[in-house]
């Protein structure tokens, strides 16, 4: 399961960057398009984390900061196609997605013991 969470939020960070490019390019169709393949994705992200929370044995302060930064890096994602799509400022949001996908991308892979590092 950690394999097809990995392939999501991989394909969701390649999705934020096509949507915005589509967006700022005056591609609104085939950006709104991919918008929605970039919200289906999130509910691949939803299922297999959920799947990923439920095998582990013993819940961990880490564990619950990994899910609120997950959970909040998907926000951001959201936010910033939102108001791309808007012409609205996205900087904050740019800020905020950086911070909590790098919190959680080190958290599941360096602290927690179902990543795929040793």
């Amino acid at each position: 399961m950690a394999h097809l969470h990995i392939t999501a939020w991989a394909l969701a960070f390649i999705l934020l960057f096509v949507v915005v490019a589509m967006y700022r390019g005056n591609s609104g169709k085939i950006g709104k398009i991919l918008h929605m393949v970039l919200r289906l994705d999130y509910l691949i992200i939803l299922f297999s984390g959920a799947s990923l929370f439920l095998d582990y044995s013993n819940y961990s302060g880490e564990l619950f900061v990994k899910i609120i930064a997950g959970l909040w890096t998907i926000v951001a994602i959201e936010m910033i196609t939102v108001k791309t799509s808007k012409g609205a400022a996205t900087k904050a949001w740019w800020i905020q997605f950086v911070i909590f996908a790098a919190i959680a991308i080190i958290l599941g892979f360096g602290r927690l013991p179902l990543g795929i590092l040793p």
